[in-house]
């Protein structure tokens, strides 16, 4: 099969023919039909991740079982599905309780595996992990649930516990951003949208954005400005020290941060203002995806309209392009999210 491969850390993607996958015991073989181009992807690229190499990555991604393996009692060839970033064990005590999303035995395609920049990828846990994709939500739709999309709506509603009302500072207006600001809005909050990149402002808004705020010198102070007092809810969509340190400062006091966005450490340590958290008292939560037994809620919202993931996705491409994409992928002012086909 077609796989984008590279062989060292920072070294030049390349597409090329590998073997293909065969279904592990428990679980199952997915011809890939969507997968989702992300800066986590990149950030496997670049070294702040551990993986074995050669490495394929991509780990958003939705299509259609072609094999199964022993034991799996859920699922059969032939099934539309997707699968969180995030693969528990299905043993544990973690994912017993439907938390797999912390499982101290998961694997991640695209990170501990090789991933979904591939026409077939080879999962695990199947019964615990896979999600079947409503007749009514496509490839493209389902695969963007699987990390930013799902990361979003379990960081605003199982940590944060957003509620109606409520100010939102979501900063960074890519993939994951644009999901918060769509699932704070359907669940009736106020959203501040902040981004470096004009377009990507404008798209925050058709999607509901309440104000948008040009990224700058002083970031929080427009937020606390627009806000009257700071938002009750931030989110790092990004993943660096001035980002992260924009939404803390952009809270009001008992505020919560919602840390979705990567981050990469400073001197061998992320920094983080933690003087304004003690001073404030802030919570600080991190979201690290969403476990299978949570999306029956988010795809009510989606069948019912409330949420459309598919209106996040700008572009579609093959995997010669995901390739020659990724490796300035930090660097890129797409303003929502990249979709691969392999099939183009």
């Amino acid at each position: 099969m077609r796989a984008v491969v590279f062989d060292a850390i920072g070294a030049e993607p390349e597409v090329r023919e590998v073997a293909e996958p065969t279904a592990p015991d428990g679980g199952v073989v997915v011809q890939v039909h969507a997968t989702g181009l992300c800066r986590s992807d990149w950030h496997a690229w670049a070294g702040h991740d551990d993986i074995a190499l050669p490495h394929v990555p991509g780990h958003e991604l939705a299509g259609v079982i072609t094999e199964v393996g022993s034991g799996v009692t859920r699922f059969q060839a032939g099934d539309r599905v997707t699968v969180p970033f995030v693969c528990g064990c299905g043993r544990c005590e973690w994912c017993r309780s439907g938390n797999a999303q912390v499982c101290p035995d998961q694997q991640q395609p695209g990170f501990t595996t090789w991933g979904s920049f591939a026409e077939q990828v080879a999962l695990h846990a199947a019964d615990t992990n896979l999600v079947a994709i409503p007749d009514g939500v496509g490839f493209e739709a389902a695969a963007s649930l699987g990390c930013r999309f799902a990361t979003a709506y379990r960081g605003l509603v199982g940590r944060a516990r957003l509620a109606e009302g409520e100010w939102v500072a979501v900063i960074g207006a890519g993939g994951v951003g644009l999901s918060a600001v769509m699932i704070a809005k359907a669940l009736g909050a106020r959203v501040v949208a902040v981004d470096r990149n004009p377009e990507a402002l404008a798209v925050a808004h058709i999607l509901g954005a309440d104000r948008t705020v040009e990224a700058g010198t002083d970031t929080p102070a427009a937020v606390h400005d627009v806000t009257s007092g700071g938002a009750h809810v931030a989110v790092d969509a990004v993943g660096s020290e001035r980002t992260s340190s924009d939404a803390i400062f952009s809270l009001r006091r008992r505020g919560r941060h919602v840390q979705i966005g990567l981050l990469p450490p400073v001197d061998g340590h992320p920094r983080v203002p933690m003087s304004r958290v003690i001073g404030w008292e802030l919570d600080l939560l991190g979201s690290h995806g969403m476990a299978a037994a949570d999306y029956p809620g988010m795809l009510a919202l989606i069948d019912q309209g409330a949420l459309a993931p598919q209106a996040l996705v700008e572009r579609t491409i093959g995997l010669p392009d995901a390739a020659a994409m990724l490796p300035t992928f930090d660097q890129a002012t797409v303003a929502g999210m990249t979709m691969i086909n392999p099939a183009l």
